[in-house]
């Protein structure tokens, strides 16, 4: 058992990303294994995957043993095929090549990702039942010192402004990581109360569950 502090953490926006690549081949596996002509990647690299299979659609995965034209998601299992219908999983994978943190995070805090139940009770029962149906989406919500010159504040602004999905970093003290996909809004008015640092609120909304890697 471990509990520990989040101070020391630093969180990043991908800030710039390569050119989506085709996937041919997404293997039923331990490891997953994508084939993608000529990838370019090498391991350790953080790739975007827009897929059939719903449960890795908008996530970001590092990239492991790769060949020419192979390469392993990182801690993907897809071998259960009736969440993974083998030749389903077909997309694309696109690479973030630059994370710029975003600095002077004075707060924040995680929303959404609740589990949603449907409720029924039969006629002849005394109790209710309860099944699982959806989760809430998820998200974060910070606050930032205000500084437009940050580079940080910049990419936000560049997310909240095109409105296409970034990839999020957060490194933990204990140098776990966690990425997340997701579209990245900010508040460009910032707070003005005396005696009070001026602050702009930032959120992201993901697309799906993080995935985290332990160093």
């Amino acid at each position: 058992m471990a509990v520990s502090l989040p101070n020391g953490s630093i969180i990043s926006i991908g800030s710039a990303v390569g050119t989506a690549k085709a996937t041919t081949i997404l293997t039923n596996a331990s490891t997953c294994v994508v084939t993608s002509s000529t990838h370019g990647y090498t391991s350790g690299d953080i790739v975007i995957v827009v897929s059939g299979w719903s449960r890795i659609n908008g996530k970001a995965f590092r990239v492991d043993n790769e060949t020419t034209d192979t390469f392993e998601l990182e801690g993907l299992d897809t071998s259960n095929t009736t969440i993974y219908p083998p030749g389903s999983g077909l997309g694309t994978v696109q690479e973030v090549t630059t994370f710029t943190q975003c600095s002077q995070v004075l707060s924040s805090s995680s929303t959404g990702g609740e589990q949603r139940f449907l409720t029924y009770q039969f006629l002849e029962a005394d109790n209710e039942v309860e099944i699982p149906t959806i989760k809430s989406g998820g998200g974060i919500n910070f606050e930032v010192g205000d500084d437009p010159t940050l580079a940080g504040y910049i990419a936000m602004s560049a997310a909240n402004d095109d409105r296409v999905a970034r990839c999020i970093r957060v490194v933990l003290p204990n140098s776990s990581k966690l990425y997340y996909v997701g579209y990245v809004s900010i508040n460009k008015t910032p707070t003005l109360e005396v005696n009070t640092l001026m602050r702009v609120a930032a959120t992201v909304r993901f697309l799906n569950e993080p995935v985290r890697y332990q160093s």
